[in-house]
């Protein structure tokens, strides 16, 4: 199978093409990523040297550059991950999550509507349901509540991706999953700023209470999750991907205190963002009755292990935090870009 992985330099993506070419079961991957500020090629040095490996440095809403793409490598299939994600960002300046998320989304659904790409596979966020009261959880027909720009955007674009099914027999299906953790993940987002800032002993900033719970995934078993929608998902449908895993965010500071061997004077308490919500919880069901996918990494032992990684890798958070990954980039792989 040839895939075109979009936003395959970001934390999930860089996951996705490393374990579709180690394990090969992809014999080709095509990673087509603009790299934006969260987009680092150092995620995807361990397979930069695979045969079956080529890297298109290019943006989706360039419209000329998505179809070049698709006419140059004719995929098999194409897995969309490519979206601005951090809902801070979205509240502070909208504009780029609407611009990528939704009119990226578009150009290329349109691009692999006319090049008739076998199958599409979109990737989206438990965001999209909202805040949910305690103790009900989202299954796929729960209705769609977004709070932020970037839950809005990520809703439109689901939307989006659906009615190329029921118009034009795309072969699309989208997946929604919970919050990721794990190695290479951009420190902005809570479990890699808090390991990063208590390594550094640094203040712990948790907004609000702390008491607002999230489903916690494993990166690779979310990656295993999307390959098994990408060969065996009905199209035209839509497949929640959780960890089985929910806890206030907290508690998970307090568990990579412990881990780190921290004190928890660390945790500096912050005003609550605009719109936060309070829970995220979806079921897993519809997923693992049609196809066996259940996570496999328990949480304690996934939180230690992206903590041992953040510890033996504090040369790339440094590099990250400086946008010196721009220039590894420019020194080892411009002249590769496609």
């Amino acid at each position: 199978m040839k895939l075109l992985v979009t936003g395959g330099a970001g934390f999930i993506g860089s996951c996705f093409v490393r374990t579709a070419l180690t394990e090969g079961w992809a014999k080709q991957v095509v990673n087509f990523d603009k790299l934006s500020y969260a987009g680092n090629l150092e995620n995807v040095a361990p397979v930069a040297e695979h045969a079956g490996y080529q890297f298109v440095h290019a943006d989706i809403c360039d419209a000329e550059a998505v179809e070049k793409a698709l006419r140059d490598e004719a995929p098999d299939a194409i897995v969309h991950f490519a979206a601005e994600s951090h809902v801070d960002r979205s509240i502070h300046s909208p504009a780029p999550v609407i611009q990528t998320n939704f009119n990226g989304t578009f150009t290329l659904l349109e691009a692999a509507r006319r090049a008739k790409i076998a199958r599409f596979v979109h990737v989206s966020t438990d965001e999209v349901y909202g805040s949910i009261d305690a103790p009900h959880d989202a299954d796929e027909s729960y209705p769609l509540r977004a709070s932020s720009p970037y839950s809005a955007s990520k809703a439109g674009s689901d939307l989006l991706a659906l009615s190329y099914f029921t118009t034009y027999r795309l072969n699309v299906s989208v997946t929604r999953a919970s919050n990721n953790y794990g190695p290479y993940q951009f420190p902005e987002k809570l479990i890699p700023l808090m390991i990063s800032n208590a390594l550094e002993d640094k203040p712990l900033p948790v907004y609000g209470d702390g008491q607002q719970v999230r489903d916690w995934l494993y990166v690779e078993d979310h990656c295993r999750a999307i390959r098994t929608v990408l060969e065996k998902g009905r199209a035209g449908e839509v497949y929640n991907v959780g960890g089985n895993c929910s806890l206030p965010n907290l508690e998970v500071v307090q568990r990579i205190l412990r881990a780190t061997g921290k004190a928890e004077s660390l945790i500096t308490r912050v005003t609550d963002r605009p719109g936060h919500d309070r829970r995220y919880a979806l079921t897993n069901a519809k997923l693992t009755g049609e196809t066996g996918w259940r996570p496999q990494i328990d949480f304690s032992d996934g939180l230690q292990a992206t903590v041992d990684w953040y510890i033996r890798h504090k040369a790339w958070v440094e590099r990250i935090k400086s946008g010196e990954y721009t220039r590894f980039y420019e020194l080892n792989y411009s002249g590769r870009a496609g």
